[in-house]
């Protein structure tokens, strides 16, 4: 029970400051714990970083692969991909997925990561096949490109609001994987 606090309190720290609101000492604050208990739980930053996304993650990816399942075309599955994982931006869960790539994560940590990640751009290849590219891989991980950045531009409350950056990425992300 005071793992899953950690981590809820992990989440919450991301959401409200970032990773550099994501301190033990904050950590403790949040769950009424002393600091030397969350040291028992984790031994460093990255470490509550990695266990939130090897937590999050799955849950995420399946929410994108309901939404795409939903879908009864390849088009229809690569908007549900990319309005999905847009809308998820401001989920809890998405900000620590998010959080990685400020964290200062051992080698081992981002190759986990890394591939978690390439579970998710797996899931789009066989609509991009069905679509007829002939590098569906390589279509998958520029389409996730275009996500990648249109999240950025949501997090950095950019000049245009959310559901235009969420239009935008959705019309470029089906003009450029129809050719």
């Amino acid at each position: 029970m005071q793992r899953g606090a950690l981590l809820d309190a992990a989440r919450s720290l991301l959401s409200e400051g970032g990773t550099e609101a994501l301190t033990f000492p904050a950590l403790a604050e949040r769950t009424g714990l002393a600091r030397s208990s969350v040291y028992e739980y984790f031994r460093s930053r990255a470490a509550v970083v990695e266990e939130l996304c090897a937590v999050d993650f799955p849950v995420w990816a399946a929410e994108v692969e309901a939404a795409m399942d939903g879908a009864d075309t390849p088009e229809g599955k690569i908007e549900a991909y990319v309005r999905r994982q847009l809308a998820l931006v401001g989920d809890r869960r998405h900000r620590a997925v998010v959080a990685i790539s400020a964290s200062e994560l051992d080698a081992g940590a981002r190759e986990k990561i890394r591939a978690a990640h390439g579970g998710l751009i797996a899931m789009i290849v066989e609509a991009l096949a069905d679509l007829g590219h002939e590098h569906p891989r390589l279509a998958a991980m520029l389409l996730q490109g275009i996500v990648d950045a249109a999240v950025r531009r949501i997090e950095l409350g950019a000049a245009e609001v959310p559901p235009e950056i969420v239009e935008a990425a959705v019309s470029m992300a089906l003009r450029g994987v129809r050719g």
